[in-house]
């Protein structure tokens, strides 16, 4: 089953020279600045190539965060910082605000930009493989575990290294609070896109279906609502999205109930559940419409025009016809019988 997920923006960064002269003088001093400039600079690179994959990314960022440590924790294994973690400046901008930069003369700072940035690949590539016409059972197993491990960075910079920074995250920018919720909760209904397509592919029974999708629904709408007192001209775009999903996978809910409901021969009840997914349906389709024309970061696309999104209105469509055909051949039990 293919996917359409919105992505924003990739961080960009000011080139770092990390040339320190009359501080590291010796040569073995020297390689570790020369071979930093050069791990970061290929760790940029990556972050734009299209034939990179995860082991190629895993590898580029722990050569670079490796090196990167002797600037934050103090060689000699002590819980004290590193003599060199304010001897360099770094500039980065947001996902949200554009080019906007923020800088700090951290090195934690330069660690959480850059940590942000290899989450939000992960995710990216996870879109890339998702939005394929025939995704295998192997890729969409990538694909959830790219977004795993993407919440899990999130969640890790949150947790340990956020809080370690001497100026505290800007309001409204990626580094607070709200944005890493955002990210977070995001990667989660997305992973569990992948597990309802699976479910849905197996033939699982329609109870659950309805609720795995109702829980993703709840995702999203978590999601949202954590971004819900940001600047609308920098979140409102990104909101859609998780908007129209929250409408979609509702609807994907109520369609499945309806089809146990069909099948405990509670036809009545069943119409009922399905009218409901055409109704929420139509809404996701006129978000999506909203989507294309709302101003912003993230994809300028059709949503509606997506095979993911056509696919489940022939669905509720065909469901409901499927119920009030079944209904009409309920007899009457106060017919009488010649």
């Amino acid at each position: 089953m293919t996917h359409w997920f919105h992505r924003n923006p990739l961080k960009a960064t000011a080139p770092v020279s990390f040339n320190y002269y009359g501080v590291a003088s010796g040569p073995a001093a020297s390689k570790i600045c020369s071979d930093l400039r050069s791990s970061r600079a290929r760790l940029l690179e990556l972050f734009t190539d299209l034939s990179c994959n995860p082991e190629m990314m895993k590898n580029a960022a722990d050569s670079y965060f490796s090196l990167l440590q002797g600037f934050i924790n103090s060689l000699d294994e002590s819980t004290q910082e590193s003599k060199l973690r304010y001897i360099q400046n770094f500039k980065w901008t947001d996902t949200l605000q554009g080019q906007v930069p923020s800088a700090q003369q951290d090195a934690v700072f330069e660690l959480i930009s850059m940590g942000f940035n290899v989450a939000l690949w992960y995710t990216k590539y996870a879109s890339r493989l998702a939005g394929k016409e025939n995704v295998t059972e192997d890729e969409a197993k990538e694909v959830h575990r790219s977004l795993k491990i993407a919440a899990g960075i999130f969640k890790h910079l949150k947790e340990s290294h956020i809080p370690k920074l001497i100026t505290p995250a800007e309001k409204g920018r990626d580094l607070e609070a709200r944005l890493i919720d955002a990210y977070i909760i995001q990667c989660q209904a997305e992973a569990q896109e992948v597990t309802i397509a699976r479910a849905i592919e197996l033939k699982h029974a329609p109870g659950l279906i309805a609720a795995l999708a109702y829980e993703t629904a709840n995702f999203y709408q978590k999601a949202d609502h954590t971004l819900s007192s940001l600047e609308p001209a920098y979140s409102a775009k990104w909101r859609k999205y998780l908007l129209l999903k929250m409408c979609f996978y509702t609807a994907y809910a109520y369609c499945y109930h309806g089809q146990t409901l069909l099948a405990s021969d509670k036809c009545g009840e069943a119409i009922r559940s399905l009218q409901e997914a055409e109704k929420l349906y139509a809404k996701a389709e006129a978000l999506c419409k909203e989507y294309g024309e709302t101003k912003g970061p993230g994809p300028t696309v059709k949503p509606s025009g997506h095979l993911f999104f056509r696919k489940l209105g022939n669905l509720v469509k065909n469901t409901l016809e499927k119920c009030q055909r079944e209904n009409g051949f309920i007899p009457n039990p106060n017919q009488r019988k010649w």
